[in-house]
C-alpha cells in the first residue's frame, strides 16, 4: 500500500463530494448532511485548508495506491489539534496506518503537546481508542451536537496529573 498526504485543494471536488455523501460515511459523521454539493464542498475545502495558514496544522487528503481514500488529520477545534480520519467504506480497514502516520507528524515535525479525538456518543465500539493511549478528557458541543472527548499526550509532555 502507497500511502500519500496532499492538501485537499490538490484533489477532486467530485470525491469529496461522494465521501462526504455517502450513507455509510454519514451515519458516523453527526455533523454531515446529504446535501453536500459541489458549492458547498469549495467553501469546506478553503476553510479546511485556511487552518494550515491559521494554526500550522489542518487535514489532509489521503490516497492510497494515488485513489482517493478520505479526507482528515488535525482541525482546530477550541484550542486543541483535533483528529479527523473520514474514509470511503472501502478504505476502512487503512483508517490504523493513517492515524499512525498523523500521530507521527503531530508529535514530531508538528511538536504538539497533546490530540484530541471527538467521537458522538451513538459510537459504543472505542476499545481501539484506549488501545492508542488515548484517555476520557471531558465532554463538548458543536453546532448541537455532543461529542465524547479524548485526549492522546505526546510521549515525555506533562499529562492530566503532572500539569502545573
Amino acid at each position: 500500500m502507497t500511502l500519500e498526504f496532499k492538501r485537499l485543494t490538490e484533489v477532486d471536488l467530485m470525491d469529496i463530494v461522494s465521501l462526504n455523501n455517502h450513507p455509510d460515511v454519514l451515519r458516523q459523521m453527526p455533523l454531515g448532511s446529504a446535501n453536500f454539493d459541489l458549492a458547498k464542498a469549495k467553501e469546506w475545502v478553503q476553510q479546511k485548508d485556511a487552518q494550515w495558514q491559521q494554526h500550522g496544522y489542518g487535514p489532509w487528503a489521503f490516497l492510497i495506491d494515488q485513489q482517493f481514500a478520505g479526507w482528515g488529520g488535525l482541525q482546530h477545534e477550541d484550542g486543541d489539534a483535533d483528529l479527523a480520519l473520514v474514509l470511503h467504506p472501502d478504505f476502512w480497514g487503512s483508517g490504523k496506518a493513517i492515524y499512525l502516520e498523523i500521530a507521527k507528524r503531530a508529535f514530531t515535525s508538528m511538536g504538539l503537546a497533546s490530540i484530541t479525538v471527538l467521537l458522538p456518543p451513538s459510537r459504543t465500539r472505542i476499545k481501539g481508542i484506549f488501545r492508542l493511549g488515548f484517555q476520557p478528557d471531558g465532554e463538548v458541543e458543536i453546532e448541537g451536537a455532543r461529542f465524547l472527548r479524548f485526549r492522546l499526550y505526546a510521549a515525555g509532555k506533562p499529562g492530566p496529573s503532572e500539569r502545573v
